[in-house]
């Protein structure tokens, strides 16, 4: 891949699948689309020489800049287990705007992301769409806590690749990206740490069963985060005093606490914080409640990437956050599917 490949996003939120592909194929922004306030905002900070088109679904793509890939994590609240889970009838489901949006810019690749449940909801009609539009599709399941992340959310990744734009006659060759012999390519052992999972054919993770080593997979937000009523928080306060007085440390004080203080949580924690080069932040404020800060450490961001963003809101960090791709578990998965993929002939392989 070539630095000169453009990149257009769609639902594009903080930017964590974009991240994931940059690393992987390189190439550069040439848009990004996002409706959500706080989403735009952290856009904006970051790419204040890109264009935002706002709402994917009226645009007119003949008046958008051609791109050579679109990536992008479509709401998910039409097959999440978390909804209602209309599918293809939830009014949220925008699926036939990108693909209109596909027909008319022909990219060369395109990268999307959505829940695990996608799969057995609305997926189908993704696939069928794709093959109509001259697509071959790839897909995987993949984990967080597979790249060690201290947490599951288990993703669905998907490349499709154009069937006519890859070929010169007479010639195939495996397509390969830069980084890719690296530590952190794509590994075909399944026991293997800190690499991509191994995926089956059909697109399923090979690891179909819940992580169940203590403090690995599967740790929910809300118990990483602390104690929320005001009698834990008081509680935690009292544990705070005594860890001060007994010399261990501040509960909350990043340069003086220990790994004791993350209890069972802290071989995960430890595992993260070795993948990013970086302490955690405390999962609670001084009021009890979820930090932002700790949320954005934990879905693998640089350190105030959404918090550092000026006029931000709490709550629509949070919401930024909750709505995000871990790039690291995108980037891993991205390597699977390309390596997968049938070989072929083109000028961005040279």
């Amino acid at each position: 891949m070539t630095g000169g490949l453009r990149i257009g996003s769609l639902c594009t939120g903080y930017g964590g699948l974009d991240m994931a592909v940059q690393t992987v194929l390189g190439g550069s922004l040439a848009w990004v689309s996002d409706l959500d306030p706080g989403a735009t905002r952290i856009l904006a900070h970051h790419h204040p020489r890109v264009p935002n088109l706002g709402d994917l679904t009226t645009a007119d793509w003949s008046r958008v800049e051609p791109v050579d890939i679109v990536c992008g994590g479509y709401p998910c609240q039409p097959f999440s287990t978390a909804g209602k889970r209309k599918g293809t009838a939830d009014e949220r489901h925008i699926w036939p705007s990108i693909a209109n949006a596909l027909r008319v810019l022909r990219p060369r690749y395109a990268v999307f992301e959505n829940v695990a449940g996608h799969v057995r909801l609305g997926f189908a009609d993704v696939l069928a769409d794709l093959a109509r539009l001259g697509f071959d599709a790839q897909w995987c399941l993949v984990r967080a806590s597979e790249i060690d992340a201290p947490h599951q959310r288990q993703r669905l990744f998907l490349l499709a690749t154009a069937q006519d734009t890859h070929r010169e006659p007479g010639h195939q060759r495996r397509l390969t990206a830069p980084r890719q012999a690296e530590d952190r390519g794509a590994r075909t052992d399944a026991g293997g740490r800190g690499g991509a999972p191994v995926a089956h054919a059909d697109g399923h993770a090979l690891r179909d069963q819940p992580v169940t080593e203590p403090g690995r997979g599967g740790t929910p937000v809300a118990e990483l985060a602390g104690p929320k009523a005001p009698a834990d928080t008081d509680r935690n306060r009292r544990e705070e005093q005594q860890r001060r007085e007994s010399g261990l440390g501040a509960w909350r004080n990043p340069d003086g606490r220990g790994a004791e203080c993350w209890r069972r949580f802290a071989p995960a924690i430890a595992r993260w914080e070795a993948v990013l080069g970086r302490r955690a932040p405390w999962a609670t404020d001084d009021r009890g409640r979820l930090n932002p800060e700790f949320v954005e450490w934990l879905m693998g961001l640089p350190a105030g990437h959404v918090t550092d963003v000026p006029d931000l809101t709490r709550a629509q960090q949070l919401k930024a956050l909750g709505n995000g791709v871990v790039p690291q578990q995108a980037e891993a998965a991205l390597r699977v599917l390309l390596d997968r993929a049938e070989p072929v002939d083109t000028p961005m392989a040279a």
